[in-house]
């Protein structure tokens, strides 16, 4: 004999525009981060006319505002409900979908900010020798916040998946 309560129901299986919304969320949102912190490492030499030493604490406290801005993005677009996909639950699926679309597809933007943060490290120094490793350290932390902490706020920011009981 089969149960029939409503708790014996299966669970809706995901569907593709849900998973679509969820991935063009936290892919756009990644991508908009690395463009912003590239573009801000690009102009800020042509802003500031100093040298490392004297740009980098800009350089920090422009990261750790465009950080926090794009913190704050990823809890509001991960309670957004779309008209058409309706809303995004929190299960193990959507919190593993956010983290591997957001490694995979938007991962490899940062590379031209560590491009360029690697150039920083060489600025005054001898050839070929790295002399400001904060330069470096500064796209390692960034990194991290691109990688582990939008995607992780993201996905905690899902509201919890509602039960039948």
């Amino acid at each position: 004999m089969v149960d029939q309560s409503p708790a014996a129901e299966p669970l809706p299986r995901p569907r593709q525009k849900t998973l679509a919304l969820l991935v063009g969320r936290i892919t756009t949102i990644k991508l908009a981060y690395w463009a912003a912190l590239t573009i801000i490492e690009i102009a800020l030499p042509r802003i500031l006319d100093r040298d490392f030493a004297g740009r980098f604490p800009f350089s920090v406290a422009l990261a750790a505002v465009t950080s926090f801005v794009a913190l704050i993005w990823a809890v509001v677009q991960a309670r957004l409900i779309d008209r058409r996909a309706g809303g995004i639950e929190r299960s193990v699926a959507t919190v593993a979908t956010a983290f591997v679309a957001a490694s995979v597809v938007a991962s490899p933007a940062s590379l031209p900010l560590l491009l360029i943060e690697r150039a920083r490290s060489l600025e005054g120094c001898s050839p070929g020798v790295t002399c400001h490793f904060e330069a470096i350290w500064l796209w390692v932390g960034l990194f991290a916040v691109g990688f582990v902490l939008i995607p992780a706020v993201f996905a905690f920011a899902l509201p919890r998946a509602t039960r039948v009981a």
